[in-house]
């Protein structure tokens, strides 16, 4: 027998999924799946395995599970195995997994143990090898992460105290009980928000984290409670859309969301009844030139997590990309936070809108030398609090990115603003927002604060 073990992530929404097996057996189970399914039938077909089991560690908030999409293109004959425990239902067919369920693949066992806190119905997953009674690996799902764990607050206040104390108890009695050696595989990489400060190794071991691990070193409950939730940082505001949407049962699909192409007379009439358009093209093309209204998130991976910030889940999508061939993979990132309705995309881009003498508005890109020049220039940082914490930009206004839409009355559409994050691609994302919400005078700065802190700038640090 060879065990076949593949961790595979999802960028922007920091996902870890994982196709495991035995290719003597021809056996294999997908955890954790993605909606963009493709990936894990090209890795079976690689190995020669035959997918048989689709597990979910819990009911997702982050990103739209891909277990009813997976089960499906295998023809409805692998088993969608779901937690019960914690009082959890869904509205779609499923095998119940319960505390100590035992599953099987070759040479390869499964152990399901029960890890609420994060959600209540939260399931991990022990490894081992046949028999053998004692466990190499762990699928911590969102219990447990490198160097953090589990956030418990994604369900409300209601729910926050009851779930702190849960996942108190389950790093404590279950992950903290097992041997240093154990593997520990989580369901989430640096970047996401499903916990606090999450370390940017793809895997650790007990004993790793017993050492420093921070949260799983407290041993006083209310002390766990203050860190944990004081560190925690703010909530998308797609987590709890998405809960709701995996908890019902995502659309099958069957492929990629389908999006029609445009000409610029079709586009041009949707985007003057005010349709929802996204620009996908990098910041210094975009503020040279962009459909009045546009929204500027680049085709990168964090696409998916912005536009899960800040996209509307109920108007169609309208896409401007940079070439028409990447329309395949800009769809792929949007799935993964759930957007599926696409009213089409502008043919032959940009270029094709200029041709046709259609009208451009522009947001001046500016470096860090001019915004130090500019004493009339608002400089307006859209980082998160503790980026902003460790030290802006000398009279710098804060509204983080994701927060924006909450604090524009507390802005003057008459003075301009220049925005800046860490590198760029957050402001513009935010000068694109604000531009399409009234502000006229505006700036968009390059390099952002990692140019100004490098061409020695001075920094101010809150008291």
């Amino acid at each position: 027998m060879t065990m076949r073990f593949e961790q595979i992530l999802a960028d922007g929404v920091a996902e870890c999924s994982y196709l495991l097996g035995d290719d003597s057996a021809h056996v294999a189970a997908v955890i954790d799946p993605r909606p963009d399914v493709d990936i894990y039938l090209e890795r079976a077909r690689r190995f020669g395995l035959a997918i048989t089991d689709v597990f979910e560690t819990h009911i997702h908030a982050d990103f739209m599970s891909g277990a009813r999409e997976l089960v499906d293109r295998l023809g409805g004959q692998a088993r969608l195995h779901l937690s019960v425990e914690g009082g959890a239902e869904y509205d779609f067919d499923h095998e119940p997994v319960r505390d100590g369920d035992e599953f099987r693949f070759g040479g390869l066992r499964l152990k399901a143990r029960f890890t609420p806190g994060h959600t209540p119905e939260h399931m991990s997953y022990l490894m081992f090898d046949g028999d053998n009674e004692r466990p190499w690996g762990v699928m911590s799902g969102d219990a447990f992460f490198v160097d953090s764990v589990g956030r418990p607050d994604l369900l409300g206040e209601d729910e926050t105290e009851e779930l702190t104390e849960k996942l108190f108890h389950t790093v404590r009695d279950v992950f903290m009980a097992l041997d240093d050696d154990v593997i520990i595989y989580p369901c989430h990489g640096a970047g996401s928000a499903c916990g606090p400060d999450i370390g940017d190794r793809m895997s650790s071991t007990i004993g790793y984290e017993r050492r420093y691990n921070r949260y799983a070193r407290i041993e006083d409950p209310e002390a766990f409670k203050e860190a944990i939730l004081g560190d925690a940082p703010p909530v998308p505001t797609h987590y709890p859309r998405m809960k709701k949407v995996n908890t019902k049962g995502p659309e099958v699909l069957r492929n990629l969301p389908r999006v029609q192409p445009l000409t610029v007379d079709q586009f041009a009439d949707t985007a003057e009844q005010g349709a929802q358009i996204l620009d996908v093209r990098d910041m210094q093309a975009f503020g040279s030139g962009f459909v009045k209204g546009s929204l500027n998130i680049a085709a990168r991976p964090e696409l998916s997590v912005w536009a899960g910030w800040l996209l509307d889940p109920d108007r169609p999508i309208h896409l401007v990309l940079g070439d028409d061939e990447e329309l395949p993979g800009v769809l792929r990132l949007l799935w993964r936070t759930g957007y599926t309705d696409f009213g089409g995309y502008l043919a032959g881009g940009i270029a094709a809108w200029r041709e046709a003498g259609r009208e451009l508005e522009k947001i001046p890109q500016i470096t860090v030398h001019d915004l130090e020049r500019a004493g009339d220039v608002v400089p307006l940082d859209v980082r998160k609090p503790d980026e902003w914490d460790a030290g802006h930009v000398p009279g710098a206004r804060h509204a983080f990115l994701g927060e924006l839409r909450d604090k524009l009355d507390n802005l003057d559409k008459s003075k301009t603003y220049a925005t800046y994050c860490a590198s760029g691609f957050r402001a513009s994302i935010a000068s694109s927002f604000l531009a399409a919400n009234g502000f006229d005078n505006l700036r968009n700065t390059l390099g952002s604060w990692r140019a100004w802190t490098a061409a020695g700038y001075e920094k101010e640090i809150p008291n």
